[in-house]
């Protein structure tokens, strides 16, 4: 869990990428590009919910699923995640 009140965006970032290998195996040994999103890399809604959930579970946050529905991309993702965990 990260600490509430700083964001270290690199934390973050590995957070987002370890839930993504775990959830997409398909993903393992590659790169993850922060100007994708999740479904340009095969996550379907169920998979989009499992990730979402288990990166809030991993940062000990608690967001509704809708507040990410508008985030274009995995550097969006961790922004918000960031600003998030700055509150």
């Amino acid at each position: 869990m990260i600490p509430v009140g700083r964001c270290n965006r690199d934390e973050i970032t590995r957070v987002v990428h370890e839930v993504m290998f775990s959830i997409l195996p398909t993903l393992r040994g590659q790169t993850i590009a922060g100007d994708k999103s999740l479904e340009e890399y095969g996550a379907d809604s169920v998979d989009r919910v499992e990730i979402i959930l288990a990166i809030l579970n991993r940062l000990g946050a608690r967001k509704p699923l809708s507040a990410f529905s508008s985030l274009a991309d995995i550097n969006e993702m961790v922004d918000y995640l960031c600003e998030m965990n700055q509150v």
